[in-house]
């Protein structure tokens, strides 16, 4: 069965749809009814997949349709790839009433998002993520964006979606390593919020793992209501949104000392948690036995928890780089406890303790 949450953000409020075969259902796209022209930005990857199929129940709207096609990956998240939507867009004629329509994982919508927040300053556009990470994250919440050589997502805007297809079949596509990926993200929402729904991912690793669909509905659907909820708070994060990053300052280090692809954004993530971890444990806000749980939550879902060793002043000057630094203080997202986040700025001397303990250092 279908399940619909609502994102609240007064006028700007949209619907999150969650379930199976919903591409073949043109009743979720609607907000195409107005649309002068419809646009789906893909990639090389998903295109072969799932393009033509989207575009059959688009079709049913009567408007012209396109479909860009980018290359696929996270070094392909850029200005010059950016470009290739704008100047599809320029040469076919889109207007103000032009729909875009992200299909792809968190790469893809996001461009795709961006696209539609600069394009003659703001058209619409629906997400249809086809990853488990675009799925549970991503796709939720209007951040859209392109990575710098110096930094991931530092540029930007905050554009929300007129709605969120989650069709829970593309995620039998996904190789093994996507899925797990993708799992990262599902263990930060309950390491963040919601200790119970740690408990039970936890004790359901092996149905995850295999991309069981009931399962996988329900990871899905937490970890959106998870995200809704604090969205719908804090759109901008202001405040509370950006406990929705704990891994990410690590991880986006990580990303950008390796370059862009080398590991996957929930792989880095994952890694970047081991690390928030036990830098919260060292503030005694969580035990060893907590560090030592999730750290195993983690490794089971084939991820990794060693991190790349690029020595602790480099780490330093890539975590330099994130949208938390405040007055050349970098702000870390912190466990106070397994199910609750807070945010706060550390001594450098423990982050380094924690760089060599992770093996980063």
């Amino acid at each position: 069965m279908m399940k619909t949450l609502e994102v609240d953000l007064g006028s700007r409020s949209y619907p999150i749809y969650i379930g199976a075969n919903l591409i073949e259902q043109s009743a979720l796209f609607k907000d195409c009814e107005k649309a002068t022209s419809i646009y789906i930005v893909t990639n090389t990857t998903v295109a072969p997949l799932y393009a033509e199929r989207l575009s059959k129940t688009l079709a049913s709207f009567g408007k012209p349709i396109r479909t860009i096609v980018l290359p696929d990956g996270e070094s392909y998240k850029d200005w010059e790839n950016l470009q290739l939507i704008f100047d599809d867009l320029l040469k076919f004629g889109a207007d103000r009433q032009t729909m875009l329509v992200a299909l792809g994982g968190g790469v893809i919508g996001d461009m795709t998002g961006f696209a539609a927040a600069s394009f003659m300053r703001g058209v619409r556009f629906i997400q249809v993520p086809t990853t488990l990470l675009a799925q549970v994250d991503s796709s939720v919440g209007g951040k859209t964006g392109i990575n710098h050589p110096l930094g991931k997502n530092m540029i930007g805007a905050f554009h929300q979606p007129v709605a969120v297809v989650a069709d829970l079949n593309t995620l039998k596509t996904l190789p093994a390593r996507e899925l797990s990926a993708g799992l990262a993200e599902v263990i930060k929402h309950g390491a963040i919020a919601d200790a119970l729904f740690l408990d039970w991912i936890e004790a359901n690793t092996a149905s995850l793992l295999a991309c069981d669909t009931e399962a996988m509905a329900h990871a899905v659907l937490r970890s959106c209501e998870i995200k809704s909820a604090v969205v719908s708070a804090d759109e901008r994060e202001g405040g509370i949104r950006a406990t929705l990053n704990f891994g990410h300052t690590f991880g986006h280090a990580i990303e950008a000392g390796m370059g862009y692809g080398k590991w996957l954004h929930g792989e880095a993530v994952g890694c970047g948690m081991v690390m928030g971890a036990d830098l919260s444990c060292r503030l005694n806000h969580i035990s060893k036995a907590d560090v030592e749980r999730l750290t195993k939550i983690i490794q089971s879902m084939n991820l990794p928890t060693q991190a790349p060793k690029f020595g602790a002043a480099r780490y330093m000057e890539l975590m330099q780089i994130d949208k938390k630094t405040e007055g050349g203080k970098i702000r870390y997202v912190l466990l106070e406890k397994i199910g609750k986040a807070q945010i706060k700025s550390v001594p450098d001397a423990q982050v380094i303790e924690t760089l060599a303990a992770t093996g980063a250092a």
